[in-house]
């Protein structure tokens, strides 16, 4: 059916920024008129009552783990994209880390064929850059690339070996997709379970230093410089890691990143209370590089939020802290705790689509944007509605969120993809 979106603030960054209703008509946008002409007949269209709400490009996830195939009890693509649209997201980018790993065209197909079947938010699958992940060799790139692939990474575990990041940068170039690095020392790291610093000396747990960190993110940079390769660097965390991405683009390098929600709204003092939700890789660091990384999300230094998704059963979680799972679910609060940087006037509305929406996009070359002709991918969001994380209701199979029970202002009230409404928030 044929939609008539009345009434919202349209935000498509660099094109326009009003209210206005926004026709869609046969899956992509048909017209952008100021709010109250008429146009279509409404009898035979659905009418989306947007007034007072925000109107976006639909939201895209530059960083999911949706543990199918292998690890179904976590989580499938199905469950997956049911969290992302009641998320606000209307595609995701689906990690390699699966069993088995996405590392050959066929895994590929696969994840495709069940985002298909799902039919709730797109799915981009992301290749391995090594085969099982193991660090030796490069991956078939070309052949996933050509299956259905925009990115390589080998999330999750750290590509140690500079040689082989240097290939994967110079043959990723071939297909256009970027490299997404997990950014991590693997020997610094070794036995850590949280941020190192006082807070950790107090737990009484081993600590991981932003070295570890910071390190790897200066060979990639001066890998990409090296090579011309397109480099994304995957949940930043610390000071050093922004100002070297700073440096990295003032230079002109082909270099964008990421950051999560729980980074930039999360500290290591959330550790305290030795919850497991509040372990994961990198790990929560200190005061200065939160607010570090939240300059980095004003000033353009980091391209990006991403939720970095990764559902965990209670089998993995209900541990002893350092014996725990690393990794949290995050689509579903994953915009509002975004918002939550709007409200404090850390960043705009505007700038809020360009990390959520329209640089995603960018990165890895899929289409975005309200103008007519482009498909239909849209999402509505309350900026003011309050609410309170309840984990039990996530779409998601998993509830390992740190965030359950507090409360949040702003969210998704509907997604729209290829002009279809896939999610709408109940009354």
């Amino acid at each position: 059916m044929d939609l008539i979106i009345r009434g919202g603030r349209i935000i498509d960054p660099g094109h326009f920024d009003g209210e206005a209703d926004l026709y869609i008509k046969d899956g992509k946008v048909a017209a952008l008129k100021p709010g109250g002409e008429e146009g279509g007949d409404e009898k035979t269209v659905r009418v989306l009552d947007a007034r007072g709400k925000i109107v976006t490009p639909g939201l895209i996830d530059l960083h999911v783990h949706l543990r199918e195939p292998g690890e179904e009890y976590k989580e499938t693509i199905a469950s997956g994209c049911q969290a992302a649209v009641a998320g606000g997201f209307a595609a995701v980018c689906a990690m390699p880390n699966t069993h088995p790993p996405n590392d050959c065209a066929q895994v590929t197909e696969f994840i495709l064929e069940k985002a298909s079947d799902a039919g709730a938010a797109r799915v981009y699958p992301v290749g391995a850059i090594s085969p099982g992940l193991a660090g030796n060799g490069l991956a078939p790139l070309h052949e996933l690339h050509a299956a259905g692939a925009v990115a390589f990474s080998d999330d999750g575990r750290p590509v140690a070996s500079s040689l082989l990041m240097r290939r994967a940068l110079e043959y990723a170039q071939g297909t256009g997709g970027p490299i997404i690095s997990h950014c991590e020392d693997p020997a610094l790291s070794a036995g850590g379970a949280m941020n190192e610093g006082q807070t950790a000396t107090q737990l009484g747990l081993a600590g991981i230093p932003n070295a570890a960190e910071a390190v790897m993110v200066q060979r990639d940079i001066a890998l990409a410089a090296l090579t011309g390769g397109k480099l994304h660097i995957a949940h930043v965390s610390t000071r050093e890691a922004v100002e070297a991405i700073r440096i990295a683009k003032a230079q002109g390098l082909a270099v964008t990143a990421e950051a999560t929600p729980h980074h930039f709204t999360l500290t290591d003092e959330a550790v305290r209370g030795y919850d497991p939700n509040t372990k994961m890789s990198p790990p929560l660091r200190t005061a200065e590089d939160r607010d570090a990384v939240r300059q980095g999300l004003a000033d353009g230094t980091i391209d990006a939020i991403a939720s970095d998704h990764a559902p965990h059963s209670s089998i993995e979680k209900v541990a002893a802290f350092d014996q725990a799972a690393n990794g949290i679910i995050g689509l579903e609060t994953s915009l509002a705790l975004a918002l939550g940087l709007v409200h404090a006037g850390v960043i705009s509305l505007p700038r809020l689509v360009e990390l959520m929406a329209v640089h995603p996009a960018a990165i890895i070359g899929v289409a975005c944007g309200l103008q007519t002709g482009m498909p239909a991918d849209i999402t509505i969001i309350d900026p003011d509605s309050e609410h309170t994380v309840a984990a039990e209701r996530f779409r998601s199979k998993s509830r390992n969120t740190p965030f359950d029970g507090q409360d949040l202002k702003g969210r998704a009230v509907a997604t729209i993809v290829g002009g279809r409404v896939v999610f709408e928030l109940s009354a």
